[in-house]
């Protein structure tokens, strides 16, 4: 019998999912590629005590930021927070868990977590604070870290393009984090700019197959927002 992916709306899409104590994976790079629509939903659901799987945490008061705004986040696993200043006064103050993972490791540990691969070793940390604390193997003459293979309850993920299927096409930097946590999770949520019948994208072009996708709703109303501008005077 087929199976209905297609949601009204975010609160709908994540109705019968959420739970406080969960750990959800949350696309994005900075604020390219995040997943807002399900964010805002995540938001007005009030669940807390939450474990975030995300590169960063937004900025104050957009994306992931919203639910560090009202204290709904316990712990986060990430690999960069410098452009948000209620994270770092959480972390210091100790409201917040903070978990640091150098970039390549977090996507490599949400990837292995998705393909079955329970750890894996890498060179980068060792010798350093990422290092402690966890198992340490020499090969052909040099020092790996263990590393352990990330796995969540829920991710929300954007893409570009979708069909109702599932089926995902993400645009240039906004795939960034996107397609492995879409495979890592028990249920996997995306929201898509543009959603087209089933046999409206090249399957070729597909970077995401609908069998990992169990939902999926059309957002509108994107604002493209810039984290940073950096300009230079017009040349003469």
């Amino acid at each position: 019998m087929a199976v209905n992916k297609v949601y009204p709306d975010a609160r709908a899409a994540l109705d019968g999912v959420l739970r406080d104590g969960m750990t959800i994976m949350a696309g994005g790079f900075g604020l390219c590629g995040i997943p807002e629509k399900l964010i805002d939903a995540l938001v007005e659901s009030g669940v807390k005590d939450l474990t975030v799987i995300s590169n960063n945490c937004g900025i104050d008061g957009v994306g992931l930021g919203k639910l560090l705004d009202r204290g709904q986040i316990r712990k986060m696993i990430s690999s960069y927070v410098g452009e948000n200043k209620l994270f770092a006064e959480q972390y210091l103050s100790g409201k917040l868990e903070l978990e640091f993972n150098p970039q390549g490791t977090l996507a490599e540990r949400i990837r292995a977590g998705g393909a079955g691969i329970p750890a894996f070793f890498t060179k980068t940390g060792v010798g350093t604070l990422v290092a402690e604390g966890k198992d340490l193997c020499e090969f052909d003459g040099e020092i790996y870290v263990m590393e352990r293979a990330l796995k969540a309850d829920l991710a929300i993920i954007k893409a570009q393009i979708g069909d109702t299927e599932g089926n995902l096409i993400f645009s240039k930097t906004a795939r960034n984090f996107n397609p492995e946590m879409a495979t890592a999770a028990e249920v996997t949520v995306a929201e898509v700019e543009e959603l087209v019948d089933v046999g409206g994208i090249d399957p070729d072009a597909i970077h995401t197959p609908g069998i990992f996708v169990s939902r999926i709703i059309h957002g509108t109303s994107y604002e493209k927002r810039i984290e940073r501008v950096t300009t230079r005077p017009r040349a003469a």
